[in-house]
Formats: C-alpha cells, sequence, structure tokens
C-alpha cells in the first residue's frame, strides 16, 4: 500500500487505484481467513501453505499486469514467494511454484495495462526506473530479513521443544529401567525376608533368648525393621503394577496429607516437623503410592539437611494444589539448582544418591505439575510442588 501511495503520489505516475486497492482488499482477506484459521489448528500442511502462496503469486501478478507488466521494477517480488516456499514447502511445491512464477513473468512480457508515465518522465525513463528498483530492492531486503528472520525463530523454537521431549524420553526410559530392577529386586527378597521371618520367630521362642529380656528387645527391634522392609517390598510391587487394584485409594485431599504426613512422623520421628494443613475446602481424589513417596523423598532431604525444624503446607490456590516443604539446612549447591530434575544430580557421597529429586521432578510432571525450589534469603531451602487439582480425581492423565 506504500509502495502504491508513494508511487502515484510521489512520483506522479498514474495508477489504477480502485483496481489495485481490489487486490489489497483481497489480500487482507486472506490473511485474516489465515489467523482465523491458525487459531483454530496450529498445525499448516504443505498444502495449505502452497495454495496460499500461489495466491500470494497470482495477487502479485494482477497487481503487476495493472502496472506496466514486466517492465515494472517491482517484478522481482516474486522472489519474496520463491524464496519463502524454498524454506518452508516440499520440493514437489518449490518446483511447482517456480514453474507458475516464471510463467506469470513471461505471460507479464506479453500482456499488461501500459504505465502511464508522466511528461516530465518521458526523457528520463531509465531514472524513473532505477528509482524503483532501489525502492523495490529496499522492499524486498526488508520482507526477506522479516520473513526469513521469523521462520528461522519457528524452527529454533521446534528444534528446542523436540531437544526436550528427547530428553524427556531419555529420563523416562530411565525411570523404566530403575522400576523394572526394583521390581525385579522386589521379587528376589521375598523369599530371604520370609526366611529371616520364620528363623526370629523361632528364636524368641528358643530358652536361651526368651530368658533374656535384652535379647527379646532386640529380637523385636529386628521383627519391626524387618516388616518395614517387607512394607517396602509390598509398596515396590503394588506401584510397579504387581496389584494395581489395590494401589490407589479413595480418600480426601486432607486426609491423604494428614495420613501422608503421620506415616511419615512413624517412620522418621523427626524432632521438630511443624505441618499446616490449610486446604480448604476439602475434596475428594484419588491418592497413588507414587504421590505419597514424592512427599516422603522431600521430607526425607528436608530432614537430612536440618534434622531442628522441617516445615510443611499444603494449601489450594484457585485450582492448584500447592505443597510447600522448607528447612534451615544450608540450601541447594548452585549445580543442583541448575541441574534441577536431572538423575544422580546431588552433594550426597554416596553412590546412586540424587535420585529422589529425579524421581519428585518427574512424577509432579507426570501428573501435569511442576516443581520449583530455591534458597531461602535467611538460610535453608524450599521446595514448592504444584498439581493442578483436575489430575487428583485421578492417578495419572
Amino acid at each position: 500500500m506504500l509502495t502504491i501511495v508513494t508511487v502515484h503520489f510521489a512520483m506522479g505516475v498514474d495508477l489504477p487505484l480502485p483496481q489495485m486497492g481490489g487486490v489489497i482488499l483481497f489480500l487482507i482477506g486472506l490473511n485474516l481467513v489465515s489467523l482465523l484459521r491458525h487459531r483454530r489448528q496450529q498445525n499448516v500442511t504443505n498444502t495449505e501453505l502452497f495454495l496460499e502462496l500461489l495466491l500470494d503469486v497470482a495477487a502479485l501478478t494482477v497487481q503487476l499486469y495493472l502496472s506496466g507488466g514486466a517492465s515494472n521494477p517491482f517484478i522481482s517480488l516474486f522472489l519474496l514467494q520463491v524464496t519463502i516456499g524454498a524454506i518452508l514447502l516440499e520440493a514437489w511445491s518449490v518446483g511447482s511454484l517456480i514453474a507458475v512464477t516464471t510463467t506469470c513473468f513471461i505471460g507479464l512480457i506479453f500482456y499488461y495495462r501500459d504505465l502511464a508515465v508522466p511528461h516530465h518522465h518521458h526523457g528520463g525513463f531509465l531514472n524513473l526506473h532505477i528509482q524503483g528498483m532501489l525502492a523495490c530492492f529496499v522492499l524486498t531486503a526488508c520482507l526477506l530479513a522479516l520473513f526469513i528472520n521469523r521462520i528461522t525463530r519457528n524452527l529454533r523454537e521446534r528444534d528446542a521443544h523436540l531437544a526436550e521431549l528427547r530428553q524427556r524420553s531419555a529420563e523416562e526410559d530411565h525411570i523404566v529401567r530403575m522400576g523394572l530392577l526394583a521390581s525385579g529386586a522386589a521379587h528376589e527378597l521375598g523369599t530371604p525376608l520370609a526366611t529371616l521371618s520364620v528363623i526370629l520367630g523361632d528364636w524368641r521362642r528358643m530358652s536361651p533368648f526368651a530368658s533374656n529380656p535384652e535379647l527379646v528387645r532386640e529380637l523385636a527391634v529386628m521383627q519391626g525393621q524387618l516388616e518395614r522392609c517387607k512394607t517396602i517390598v509390598s509398596n515396590i510391587l503394588l506401584s510397579s503394577g504387581e496389584a494395581r487394584g489395590e494401589g490407589t485409594i479413595h480418600t480426601t485431599v486432607r486426609a491423604f496429607f494428614d495420613t501422608t504426613v503421620e506415616e511419615w512422623r512413624i517412620v522418621r520421628r523427626p524432632s521438630a516437623l511443624i505441618f499446616e494443613n490449610r486446604f480448604e475446602p476439602d475434596g475428594p481424589m484419588v491418592s497413588d503410592l507414587a504421590l505419597k513417596q514424592v512427599i516422603f523423598n522431600v521430607l526425607d532431604n528436608a530432614l537430612d539437611a536440618s534434622p531442628e525444624h522441617v516445615r510443611m503446607m499444603v494449601q489450594q490456590s484457585d485450582d492448584t494444589l500447592m505443597i510447600l516443604i522448607e528447612d534451615q539446612g544450608p540450601g541447594f549447591d548452585s549445580e543442583v539448582l541448575a541441574r534441577l530434575g536431572k538423575p544422580y544430580s546431588t552433594t550426597k557421597d554416596r553412590p546412586g544418591a540424587g535420585l529422589g529429586l529425579f524421581l519428585v521432578v518427574n512424577v509432579i510432571r507426570k501428573l501435569g505439575g511442576m516443581v520449583s525450589v530455591a534458597n531461602r534469603p535467611h538460610g535453608g531451602a524450599i521446595v514448592e510442588l504444584k498439581l493442578p487439582l483436575s489430575t487428583l480425581s485421578g492417578v495419572y492423565p
């Protein structure tokens, strides 16, 4: 539009404005239809893009026909469609687009509306043509820079998204391998644990042990620890799907977290745990061992870092469940913060450490939520888990 106005009024070249304006209105309508279609569906097929580029070529051909045909210096604007097509279209479409633009160029050599050049330009038509070529060059360069920049930005975003999907796939494959190993180990541990349980039961009835109160207490402790190991093995089998029908329990949000925290208190016996269940109003949910294990992992890490102070708060924000767990320990190392959600990212000096937070991030992400960790200004760390309430009505989306 700016080019037509400049040529018609500034250069004094008489152009058929009504007809050329009609073509511009057609292009505006085409853009509006394209935007509306893009909002309804993100994916654009090769055929759709090829047809729209052909409509662009047709509109440009009409404009050039109305303004001098092939002698118009803006004839090189055909290269815009060819360049965009070469970047985005399949090979057959690019070849067809080149053939169409070449045909239009040849046709404009023979069929066109004469350009009404003002009298004071008749002697210097070459100068007028060079001015048009300059304007066309600037316009083409600007449009190519704009289009190619946006196209390459979209391609970079696509590549980044694909890289993220590949990373997630690798992480989930890692989790699957760990789950298979854990399930296999649980099966293998079942027999020796049952054998130890029988032996301990026999020992408690033997007179050398039964007559010694100290040995009786130690055997009771051993029996309790053995039962804990058997419970852990059973939970692994439940989580891996061995008895999936028993792995989920219908409960409420407040009851789930009250029960989970109480179970953790019994097992870990923290000296100082502040638990605030502010979730209101209460609502139904389906608990799952994986979600419970997530809470256990975060609380375990907080207790290891800060045995004297662990605080957990559960609350609702709009349609989101928010779980905050904080401690007064040394906080997260910068490397751990940078590698959040990556396996074996830890400062603990023991084999296999660093899987807890990795599993937390992946389980929460599988439930449609997100995990954020940070160091508190006055010392310690804070872990925030966010889950959409809609996912709590089922186990996994």
